[in-house]
């Protein structure tokens, strides 16, 4: 097995073509898309720069039919004030397309038993831009399969000793989506409709036209992306229409955006409190978050996406998350060193960051409707704890009295009977005091705090369940994280909900892993709280936070909701991510200071 890197063959390598087997009406190889041109090619950041606009097709703005065409502003560097990473307007000089752009290489693999045939396909391939993996043996071309994905095959139909239908479905049986053109000298509709029939996604006969040969490969690779993206836009669609979560939604749009653009790494940013906040993030970690987080407000400033030169040739693309509120954060990613983002992942950008921002308006309508609910329920509160404390005391004054008297009287029964009567009023005045705390937003009085002791205070208070039977408690916390500026007295109220939920799951033991990391590029500090307990349908995860919901016997269905108000009020976020049989984990991420405007006191 041969992997031909894309060089341009040698002129004794050129004359091969002239062998029977060659490519029928052609005695020359291509000049392919790295031919020599005057001058030297641009790169990457020149590109960005003479390119004024690309045209998006058929992708509306969210609320604006009207306008079906969008243009895409390509952003100079420095206009944000930045300067141009270094080497940011020169790009390596792999896989360019005939117009010039620099583009992923695609991948191909070549099975032939003729080794003639496999040495002219391998130049004819190469000299289009290609990065061909060429072999005459069935079992490394197997194993070349296992090794690394392929974007298409070609497989000879006539080998010893297996076939390419049996190479096609050992291929398949790897890779069950690559495309695969099947070669033969004989070519009848018989053999092409069982090739097909096979799985096949199309033929060739030999000796092949070049133009053919190109075009049916471009038809496959294009075949291959469209069933792709269609795959992943579904996704997000069926995740949206599903879950209702945004977080779920978030995670979703940004593993689909890196799939099919295939992207370095792709980061969806939402706007809270002036803040950009993270709240997805697929593929390899940002070398730095600033250049992301430039690239998001640019987009999120303009309402249209940009694009920006990064680190070593890369690309940076933004577009902005529409809400009706305006801007509401932004769908980034970044391309590998070298490569410039094509028309068509512009496109499918702009898709995603639809679909995230019908998420995000989503999370914003059920966020007004609960502002209202909180408001009509901080009204009444008032009331129903002037109507029922009083009463509620009494009562309690009255089971305690009966229950001494009935024990004094040796009547067991009747006092055990005085004791739930107790529990219950207590029950009744713990949710009373909950409503009246929840109905009034307390106002923050922050201090430095240390988020290790404040954790650690919360697992004290919660000793008894975490001394259970087969229940572990580890902490794995982040020494650099520095002091949160917060109100610890409202946090702690918080953290501890959160702690004893993660407790209760574990009925039959388990282990509640607590931990913290610092991200010093967003400032921000992030608690994870992890159980290994039974988890939680989609249809409870999504009520999580309703008022007065709530799975437990004696719960109140408002811990969740209280720990959601004081994590908004410290401009936090907080998500729950739930597998039934796996476990919960919980995620709150704090600023390390508040932004200006909060409106918290010191």
């Amino acid at each position: 097995m041969r992997t031909v890197a894309a060089s341009r063959p040698s002129r004794t390598r050129a004359r091969a073509v002239a062998s029977p087997y060659s490519c029928r009406g052609t005695g020359r190889h291509d000049p392919g898309p790295a031919s020599s041109r005057g001058g030297r090619p641009p790169g990457v950041g020149d590109r960005l720069r003479q390119r004024d606009s690309v045209r998006w097709r058929r992708i509306a703005r969210a609320g604006r039919p009207a306008r079906a065409r969008r243009v895409v502003d390509r952003a100079r560097p420095g206009a944000t004030g930045e300067r141009p990473p270094e080497g940011g307007s020169r790009a390596p000089q792999v896989g360019r397309s005939e117009a010039g752009a620099t583009q992923v290489k695609r991948r191909i693999l070549v099975v032939d038993d003729d080794a003639a045939i496999v040495e002219v396909l391998e130049m004819r391939l190469t000299t289009m831009g290609f990065d061909v993996t060429a072999t005459v043996d069935f079992q490394t071309a197997v194993t070349a399969v296992e090794a690394g994905r392929f974007d298409v095959a070609l497989l000879d139909l006539r080998m010893e000793p297996a076939d390419g239908i049996a190479l096609m479905e050992a291929v398949h049986a790897r890779q069950p989506r690559l495309p695969v053109l099947i070669m033969t000298a004989h070519g009848t509709i018989e053999t092409a409709v069982t090739a097909v029939q096979r799985g096949a996604f199309d033929y060739l006969t030999k000796p092949f036209l070049r133009d053919e040969l190109r075009a049916k490969i471009v038809r496959a690779l294009t075949s291959r992306r469209w069933a792709r993206d269609r795959e992943r836009l579904l996704a997000v669609g069926q995740t949206l229409a599903s879950s209702g979560i945004m977080a779920r939604v978030l995670d979703a749009v940004a593993q689909g955006a890196v799939e099919t653009t295939e992207a370095e790494r792709c980061v969806v940013f939402q706007q809270d409190h002036g803040r950009l906040v993270p709240m997805a993030s697929v593929g390899s970690t940002p070398p730095s978050w600033s250049s992301l987080e430039t690239a998001a407000a640019a987009a999120m400033a303009k309402g249209l996406p940009v694009t920006f030169p990064g680190r070593e040739g890369a690309a940076i693309v933004a577009a902005p998350l529409v809400a009706q509120r305006g801007p509401a954060g932004a769908v980034v990613i970044e391309t590998a060193p070298g490569i410039e983002p094509t028309d068509d992942d512009l496109e499918l950008l702009a898709l995603f960051s639809s679909q995230a921002a019908v998420a995000v308006r989503n999370t914003h309508e059920l966020e007004r409707l609960r502002s209202g609910a909180l408001a009509a329920l901080g009204r009444m509160a008032t009331e129903v704890a002037h109507e029922l404390k009083n009463p509620l005391a009494g009562l309690r004054l009255y089971a305690r009295h009966l229950e001494a008297r009935l024990g004094r009287n040796g009547d067991a029964d009747g006092a055990g009977l005085a004791q739930k009567i107790t529990a219950t009023v207590d029950h009744l005045a713990t949710v009373v005091q909950e409503i009246t705390a929840f109905g009034r937003p307390p106002e923050l009085h922050r201090v430095p705090t240390a988020i290790h002791a404040l954790l650690d205070e919360c697992l004290a208070f919660a000793q008894a369940k975490c001394q259970a039977p087969g229940v572990e408690v580890v902490r794995a916390y982040d020494a650099a994280c520095p002091d949160v500026l917060l109100d610890p007295r409202e946090l702690r109220k918080a953290f501890l909900n959160l702690v004893l939920n993660g407790l209760e799951a574990l009925t039959a033991g388990g282990r509640l892993t607590v931990t913290t990391a610092y991200t010093a590029d967003t400032r921000t500090v992030t608690t994870t709280i992890e159980d290994t307990g039974a988890g939680m349908s989609e249809e409870t995860l999504s009520r999580m936070f309703d008022l007065f919901f709530t799975t437990k016997p004696q719960g109140t269905g408002l811990g969740m909701a209280l720990a959601r108000s004081v994590i908004d009020l410290h401009a936090g976020a907080l998500s729950i991510d739930s597998t039934p049989g796996q476990g919960t984990r919980v995620t709150v991420r704090l600023p390390i200071e508040p932004a200006t405007g909060d409106g918290a006191h010191a």
